[in-house]
């Protein structure tokens, strides 16, 4: 058990705040934000809101644990700056993994990852670090999720695949087995893919195909 630090102050933190205090081990005390975003705020969910600039100071890391469950602001890049902030200051990331989620002994899930519940994870999965399953996708057995990538809802992943860093899977798209998407990589709505993809590419439509825009253009 954990007293942890929530990132956040807005849906994502009060939604980790509820599946923390209800399906896990762990007791949320405080949330933080970057200071510029605080507007005068100075609690949230009935618990200190912390400038993230004073955290250490508060809420020292050999004491408290954090999590940062952004969501997939810019591709990601949001989520990975502010795990990347945390972790250079010597807090441990804790993961939320919903114990409504079926997944195996052993599987391999990295830190501040936030898997909810109705996830199929097969077995012979590995997930990298900074990774959100939102509920009800199929992560086919064999498969490997690299950091900083975001599943939406009823995604489908077969076998043997590889997903990249900072890819982002969109409601109820299937990934063909044994694909690779490149690093960035944003999977539309519906979209099946059945080839591998390009990093930094935009995929949409059934059979996909990919758009003349990347990926890191886009105010996503």
């Amino acid at each position: 058990m954990s007293r942890v630090v929530i990132f956040g102050n807005r849906d994502f933190a009060s939604l980790a705040h509820f599946y923390l205090t209800h399906d896990s081990p762990h007791e949320v005390v405080a949330f933080t934000v970057e200071g510029e975003f605080m507007q005068g705020e100075t609690h949230f969910e009935g618990m200190p809101l912390t400038p993230l600039e004073e955290l250490d100071e508060r809420f020292p890391p050999d004491e408290f644990a954090a999590f940062a469950p952004l969501s997939h602001r810019q591709m990601n890049g949001v989520r990975e700056r502010i795990y990347g902030v945390l972790k250079q200051r010597g807090y441990e990331l804790i993961s939320y993994i919903s114990s409504r989620a079926t997944r195996f002994p052993n599987t391999p899930i990295g830190d501040n990852c936030f898997i909810l519940e109705d996830n199929t994870i097969q077995p012979f999965v590995r997930i990298g670090s900074n990774v959100v399953l939102w509920s009800g996708n199929h992560i086919g057995h064999h498969s490997v999720i690299e950091d900083h990538v975001f599943f939406t809802s009823h995604v489908v992943l077969s076998g043997h695949c590889h997903v990249g860093p900072r890819c982002f899977l969109g409601v109820n798209a299937t990934i063909r087995d044994q694909l690779r998407l490149g690093e960035g990589t944003l999977v539309g709505m519906g979209a099946c893919v059945t080839r591998d993809t390009e990093p930094w590419s935009v995929y949409k439509g059934t059979p996909a195909r990919p758009s003349q825009v990347s990926s890191r253009d886009l105010d996503f």
